[in-house]
């Protein structure tokens, strides 16, 4: 089953989804990040110890591991990568789902399509790697080498169509 699609010059590459219980701990372990350092603050100050710098430092703290880890659980629920040809540029956008990372944009001259193997080498999994010699764009998607190289064809064809 193939990971991604290509219609209208738009690339989709799905991420494969982790088992439930991994995405499940993440999330579990993500929010509890954000809740425990505030709720942790409230009951302090509640129970007239007052406000201490400490909580803040904790907080802000916990609040970047919580984030950080939110978006690998997001990741590896909703994750896609979209990359729109056109006949001047290639745009790359990764979508997380809640939220989708900044926008890599690099010229349509040139263009070398790579697969940059990733992992062991008996699991024959990889990445394609867009070049144009001045900038790349190096997908995250990881997919069977055999995928990649139809993906290169199918590349190769639609946009010099």
């Amino acid at each position: 089953m193939p990971s991604f699609t290509f219609e209208n010059n738009l690339l989709r590459l799905k991420v494969k989804k982790s088992p439930f219980v991994i995405r499940a701990i993440l999330f579990i372990v993500a929010f509890a990040s954000f809740i425990f350092p505030t709720t942790g603050m409230v009951i302090s100050i509640t129970s007239g110890h007052g406000l201490h710098f400490g909580f803040l430092i904790g907080i802000g703290i916990f609040s970047l591991l919580g984030f950080y880890l939110l978006r690998i659980a997001l990741w590896n629920t909703y994750g896609e990568e979209l990359i729109l040809f056109s006949k001047e540029e290639i745009i790359y956008e990764a979508n997380y789902g809640w939220f989708k990372d900044a926008r890599t944009i690099i010229e349509n001259k040139n263009i070398n399509y790579v697969i940059s193997p990733i992992g062991y080498e008996e699991d024959n999994e990889g990445v394609l790697l867009i070049d144009n010699q001045k900038n790349q764009i190096e997908c995250a998607v990881k997919m069977p080498l055999q995928q990649i190289e139809e993906l290169i064809i199918l590349c190769k064809n639609k946009v010099n169509a």
